[in-house]
Formats: C-alpha cells, structure tokens, sequence
C-alpha cells in the first residue's frame, strides 16, 4: 500500500473520529434540552447545588470548573425559571446561599446523566497505560488544532456556556 494512502487514510479516520464526537456531544445536549428544557451547564450547575446543603456562587463555580460571572448569570437564568432561590445567611449577611426548588428535584429525576459521566465510568475502566495513551493524543490534537490558548471545563457540550 502506497505511503500516501496509508497517511489519507490516518488523517481521514482521525478527522472522522473528531467529526463523530462533536456529533455526540452536540446531540446529548439537545436530548436534554428536549426532554428537560434545560442547557447542559444548567443541568451541571443544578446538579452540583443538588449535591450540596448550602452553597454560594463561588463554591458551585468552584465545584464545576466554571467562572463566577458565568455561573451567576446561569443562576439568574434558573432563579426566572423557579428552579433555584437565593437566601441570604442569617449568620453572615453577605453570604447568599443558592437552593433548588421542589419542581428541580423533579426535574433532576428525570433528567438525563450529563455525558461525562458515562465517559468518565468507562475512563476509569481502561488500565493506566490506555488512559496514558488518550492523554498523550489528545494533548497532541489540542497542540495541532492550535487550541492550546482556550479555556475549557471538564464538561461535554458544545457552545457557549452560558
């Protein structure tokens, strides 16, 4: 086989297989907009104050590897909608503490895992040398897709965050 097949085959597949992830992030995220009504972020974000008793705007940006300005305007979204409220603290009067709603606990039960979690149960299976390897080629990716300079969270969504 002629080398310069080989390498349009390679460079074929990779680009294939890119093309087939984004296809993959970009429908699980319209599956949650359908079946929920929600963006991936607001699902994030609502799951991540689900799991906590009281949290402020700075510990779910924290938590979920986004920035404070975009995780309130996220909140301002979900609070217009009645799935979050805000309470100020009894204590300290400039803490303001972010709760769900009842319709949000309903809501999270029937709402699709975000996809990172399936990518992660599956991640974590692979022996450390496969994970190694995953790194390594997508570092790789990143470097040659001069991506190198963008901020991204650890989330599967397409888009803007917000």
């Amino acid at each position: 086989m002629d080398n310069n097949i080989t390498d349009n085959y390679l460079c074929d597949e990779v680009l294939i297989n890119l093309r087939r992830i984004i296809q993959t992030i970009e429908l699980h995220s319209r599956q949650i907009v359908r079946k929920i009504g929600l963006t991936g972020p607001q699902l994030l974000i609502l799951l991540a104050i689900s799991k906590g008793k009281e949290l402020t705007v700075g510990e779910i940006a924290k938590s979920i590897s986004l920035g404070q300005a975009t995780v309130t305007s996220i909140l301002t979204r979900l609070e217009k909608k009645g799935l979050i409220t805000r309470e100020r603290s009894i204590v300290d009067k400039r803490k303001v503490y972010i709760k769900i709603t009842q319709q949000t606990e309903k809501l999270l039960k029937i709402a699709p895992p975000p996809l990172q979690e399936t990518f992660i149960k599956q991640f974590n299976e692979l022996k450390n040398w496969e994970q190694s390897m995953i790194l390594c080629s997508l570092q790789r990716l990143v470097t040659m897709m001069e991506a190198k300079e963008i901020d991204a969270a650890p989330y599967l969504e397409t888009g803007p965050l917000e």
